[in-house]
């Protein structure tokens, strides 16, 4: 009886480990990454708070905020930095979800407009190549 005890621990743990195994997120589920920093303006002025979304043809996007100089880096994940190698396409925008309740006038008045074109977001003209090391990506919009 107490051999059987251990024999259904000893079962039990090595299924444990298996399974652990199989739901990590080890180094064979990330695609080969390359950094990626650089600046937006608009019509000449750094572009502060955009978020800048780099979208390849397949696989996980990368994101990053612009801060008040128009800095921005890409994060793959919350732990890894950069995007996947290879083509993007690029969207550039301001907008933010409003908070609260919208069914006024008055609270649809404070929904804050977007400052970038279409052209650099919804519509998006944009692309880049990310390649393997430290890639610089600037982006010099035009309102116009």
């Amino acid at each position: 009886m107490k051999i059987d005890a251990q024999l259904r621990v000893v079962v039990l743990l090595v299924c444990g480990i298996f399974l652990c195994d199989g739901c990590s997120s080890g180094p064979d589920d990330v695609p080969e990454t390359g950094t990626v920093t650089g600046t937006v303006t608009l019509d000449g002025t750094p572009l502060a708070e955009a978020l800048v979304i780099f979208q390849p043809e397949s696989g996980r996007t990368s994101s990053g905020t612009t801060d008040a100089t128009g800095k921005y880096e890409l994060d793959y994940t919350s732990t890894l930095k950069g995007a996947k190698l290879g083509k993007h396409t690029v969207s550039i925008t301001t907008f933010k979800a409003p908070e609260g309740n919208l069914e006024t006038k008055e609270a649809q008045k404070e929904v804050p407009k977007e400052k970038v074109p279409a052209q650099y977001n919804k519509d998006t003209t944009l692309t880049a190549e990310v390649k393997a090391g430290e890639n610089t990506i600037d982006f010099d919009l035009q309102s116009k």
